[in-house]
């Protein structure tokens, strides 16, 4: 939370555009790492915005388009990706370059798309470490019960603000927020945070009551206003509120947006039935988000691939609520689409290597077999391409596409906890932390350059979170 007073500042908006070029590295030859700009001089663009960028001289791109390159996750070796006007525009060795390019060396890096986080509480942040000796049940009744109450709109646009950039900061490029902050102007406040990050983010609101004019009023007069955000309707699926489930299904129809629901991520949520909820209300189907869904029967397993309903796997936090293990690899033997979730304060950070390695590992616990599904093509696509399939935002993110957005990644791996180089796209899983993340790119876009944050004074949102969360504590 401190550091010397020497160290710099990261660079803002201004900077970069006052900037001269990005220094060139040297290529990566064996056994050397490859030369970088040093941490006090942050690459800057002569032109920035998300107009024209060009990343230059990829080790490896993971464009996770099979059409596009080698193998499932379309391998492309010394390769170049263009993003122009917020878009990919080419990828391939040596493109050319259009006059006023912003050119971004990367030799010796990987790039691939950012990680979409398809399950989030970001609020939580407010009590990370919080109830570490509890399950789901005593997380709601000792740390978020209490702490939502208490909630200002100034303290959670300063806990939601870190959270965020957390994420930006280990990769993450698109997220869905559940949220069931109630009132207004605690949503507004809420909204407000997540875009001046510049993330993609859906607001997930679950209203208490079926209440669709506070639905349709923040929708239309807070989210879609922001370019990058999108909304969905949340519910919690049981038969003592299936009034309340049906009217949220409606008003996610007549919003035109998908329902999102927790499901049986405790064993103890069998007798709530809230499959059979949502098979009775008409909402089973691709327009349906399931969440944890960790304790489903074969039965229910069935129905959900029946009806193409999608589902985010929350694997750290179902570790840490002792939740048990989700059924991952029987639903995807079924062909049930299934994206990666960091579930807010109980995943504790938004470290997606973490999340992806232990969705790897809990199946080979479970199961005690080390072939099963996912393998680690199977598990980086889950954190890509599979988790805008979930979404149903496919058509825009989750690979590197010509024409998609551009929500981009620059992983460097001359770092101790990296190489040497074995398996790359082994070690991404394996390997890889947040800060192995060089550069993060959403809509063309940088909001992280040369390992730092654009234009954000970390420190000083680390303070205001910290006085947020002392407020809330001591309120």
């Amino acid at each position: 939370m401190h550091s010397a007073p020497t160290k710099p500042s990261a660079p803002s908006r201004r900077d970069l555009l006052a900037g001269l070029g990005l220094a060139a590295a040297a290529p990566l030859v064996l056994g050397a790492a490859p030369r970088r700009a040093p941490r006090d001089q942050p690459s800057r663009p002569a032109v920035q915005g998300g107009r024209t960028v060009l990343l230059r001289g990829a080790s490896l791109v993971l464009t996770m388009d099979p059409a596009l390159g080698s193998g499932p996750l379309g391998a492309v070796g010394n390769a170049d990706v263009l993003m122009r006007d917020g878009a990919v525009a080419a990828v391939g060795p040596a493109l050319r370059t259009p006059p006023g390019t912003w050119v971004v060396e990367v030799p010796g890096r990987l790039v691939m798309p950012g990680f979409v986080d398809t399950h989030n509480h970001l609020w939580q942040a407010a009590i990370r470490g919080g109830c570490t000796d509890r399950d789901l049940f005593g997380w709601f009744r000792g740390c978020t019960d209490p702490q939502r109450g208490r909630l200002t709109p100034a303290a959670l646009h300063s806990i939601v603000r870190l959270a965020a950039l957390d994420a930006v900061q280990s990769g993450v490029t698109t997220l869905v927020d559940w949220v069931d902050i109630f009132s207004y102007d605690l949503i507004e406040s809420y909204v407000r945070a997540l875009a001046g990050t510049g993330l993609r983010f859906t607001y997930a609101m679950y209203p208490p009551a079926p209440d669709a004019v506070l639905l349709t009023k923040v929708k239309r007069e807070l989210v879609d206003p922001v370019p990058l955000a999108s909304f969905q309707v949340a519910t919690h699926a049981a038969r003592a509120a299936e009034s309340h489930n049906r009217a949220h299904w409606e008003a996610a129809q007549e919003l035109g947006v998908m329902l999102n629901s927790h499901v049986l991520e405790r064993p103890e949520q069998r007798g709530d039935d809230p499959v059979g909820v949502l098979t009775d209300i008409g909402a089973m189907g691709p327009r349906l988000l399931i969440n944890h869904a960790v304790h489903l029967t074969d039965a229910e397993i069935a129905a959900v691939a029946e009806h193409d309903v999608r589902a985010a796997h929350c694997p750290l936090s179902n570790m840490r609520l002792a939740s048990g293990i989700m059924r991952l690899s029987d639903l995807a033997g079924r062909g049930v689409k299934v994206g990666l979730g960091l579930d807010g304060g109980t995943n504790d950070s938004s470290d997606f290597h973490a999340l992806m390695k232990a969705a790897v590992g809990l199946q080979r616990v479970r199961t005690t077999r080390a072939e099963v599904f996912p393998q680690v093509p199977d598990v980086l696509r889950m954190a890509t391409l599979g988790g805008a399939e979930v979404l149903g935002v496919a058509d825009r993110v989750g690979s590197l596409t010509p024409g998609k957005r551009a929500d981009v990644v620059v992983v460097d791996p001359a770092a101790l906890n990296f190489a040497p180089r074995f398996d790359w796209v082994g070690q991404i899983v394996f390997n890889g932390r947040p800060e192995n993340v060089e550069a993060v790119f959403v809509d063309g876009r940088a909001l992280k350059l040369g390992g730092r944050l654009v234009d954000v004074d970390t420190q000083r949102v680390v303070r205001e979170a910290e006085a947020a969360a002392h407020r809330l504590r001591t309120a």
